[in-house]
């Protein structure tokens, strides 16, 4: 917690989607100092979207809060993963890559351009966001072809960084966004907090799942 964040990140994230998602969502909150970190079975069972924001703590993150939250995102949980969530335990599980990039924290101008206007991550979303100070995050970004790749941010260094990508993995849906240092008061902008809501929305399982296991199935199961 800081003067920009008195009630910590989680919750000014937390402040955004009660705001904008309203009667949609049951907003809850869960830390690293909680038990389980507060991702036990029973809170993720219960948990459509998992929005994960992490800083210097990726390591005190329990591995198996890690599998559990892996399990449920194949199963069909969406995750946002925020930020300096790139070096989470469950991104870089997701992903299979070192998910590294170049930074700098000097409070520099970015510019979120939307690549994507149809994607309903990008609906209402004005381009270029402009954030007047943010930690500067540039390529190369150590990860997979994104499946989408919705905003593509640069920076008043000369950097450019793809900053809002989505990949399927199993039944679920994952949208990394980038924009939101603890320095800045980022998650503070209106429009910041609508690509998230959008995010909520678009990773939101819908319908029924398949279920991703090996069940043996004898000769002629199909036939009636």
């Amino acid at each position: 917690m800081n003067s920009l964040y008195p009630e910590g990140i989680h919750g000014a994230i937390a402040e955004g989607l009660r705001e904008l998602l309203g009667d949609e969502a049951d907003v809850r909150t869960a830390t690293l100092q909680d038990p389980e970190h507060g991702l036990s079975e029973e809170a993720l069972d219960a948990t459509d979207v998992l929005l994960w924001w992490g800083h210097i703590g990726h390591d005190q993150v329990s591995d198996a809060a890690v599998e559990r939250v892996y399990r449920r995102v194949h199963a069909g949980m969406g995750l946002l993963v925020l930020h300096s969530g790139h070096y989470s335990k469950i991104f870089t599980r997701l992903m299979g890559t070192t998910c590294s990039l170049k930074w700098r924290g000097d409070g520099e101008r970015e510019l979120v351009w939307t690549v994507d206007p149809r994607h309903p991550i990008a609906a209402g979303v004005p381009s270029p966001i402009l954030i007047p100070e943010q930690e500067m995050y540039g390529e190369f970004f150590d990860i997979p072809e994104p499946d989408e790749l919705v905003f593509i941010s640069n920076f008043a260094g000369g950097e450019v960084f793809r900053s809002g990508v989505t990949y399927r993995r199993g039944n679920g849906r994952v949208f990394y966004f980038s924009p939101g240092d603890q320095e800045f008061p980022v998650y503070h902008q209106p429009e910041i907090r609508r690509v998230l809501a959008n995010g909520v929305r678009w990773a939101a399982p819908s319908g029924a799942s398949l279920p991703l296991t090996a069940d043996y199935h004898p000769a002629g199961w199909f036939e009636g």
